[in-house]
């Protein structure tokens, strides 16, 4: 099986500007080749809103046709949370746009209720998995990271990956979550962040990460940036030989 290039955007994003932001990423995109996925932070084109009723997008607005435009320029998968009016309902929803222009959702499951999120946007009610170039993909969004019943590698996924907006003051948690999600799921897992300070005084220390099966964490720092890594699956799979730890995992079934 091909390795698989990931590459993950850390931005300080623009507050409650979709246009100045896809015009910041697209000049940000314009070296960028080679690579099999771009993956954007949650809310990637507003920042972490509770405006939804005046950010809202459908499925056909700006930023989903962006990323359709860019995925097909790039001949690479282009992932982010947006804010998505659906059926009439809000959602925070993961969008993972094939260079064909068709895409796969997952809305998320676990609002941040001590932020209020839970008011403003309708829950997702079930997991996703992505299946791309012969890879298993399981998309997440922040505080779902919170949740490991959840994210139980049930479905031998090869990745999962964690789009956010995770404030300064919980950066610790963070890094060990993610670091925890990668062994116990004996998958790669990645930790998309922004930085800077958002419309809500919020500030965000990035520290996107890539962390190994084995637990073996990259991180990208402090500062506005853009890294590749490559995955693979021959590695992946032959650790899951030689250490068959998810053989013994306990079975949940979730309401």
């Amino acid at each position: 099986m091909k390795n698989l290039k990931i590459t993950i955007i850390q931005p300080d994003i623009i507050w409650e500007d979709p246009q100045a932001n896809l015009e910041k990423y697209s000049k940000w995109l314009e070296d960028i080749e080679g690579t099999d996925v771009i993956i954007f932070p949650e809310m990637f084109t507003t920042g972490f809103s509770m405006h939804p009723e005046k950010l809202k997008e459908s499925m056909d607005g700006i930023s989903v046709k962006w990323m359709q435009h860019v995925a097909a320029e790039k001949a690479a998968a282009i992932s982010g949370s947006l804010i998505i009016i659906d059926g009439g309902k809000i959602f925070n929803r993961a969008l993972w746009v094939f260079p064909n222009g068709e895409i796969s959702i997952y809305d998320k499951r676990h609002l941040y209720s001590m932020g209020q999120e839970h008011l403003h946007y309708t829950a997702g009610t079930k997991k996703e998995i992505v299946n791309y170039k012969g890879w298993k993909l399981c998309p997440q969004i922040c505080y779902d990271l919170r949740f490991p019943v959840f994210a139980r590698n049930i479905e031998d996924y090869d990745v999962v990956f964690y789009m956010a907006n995770w404030p300064s003051p919980r950066h610790h948690v963070w890094k060990n979550l993610l670091v925890s999600r990668a062994i116990e799921n004996q998958a790669y897992c990645f930790g998309i962040n922004r930085v800077g300070t958002d419309g809500m005084g919020l500030s965000y220390n990035g520290d996107s990460v890539f962390v190994s099966p084995k637990g073996i964490a990259e991180f990208m720092g402090e500062n506005e940036s853009i890294q590749t890594f490559s995955l693979s699956y021959n590695e992946l799979h032959l650790f899951r030989k030689k250490f068959p730890l998810l053989n013994d995992r306990d079975q949940f079934l979730l309401q």
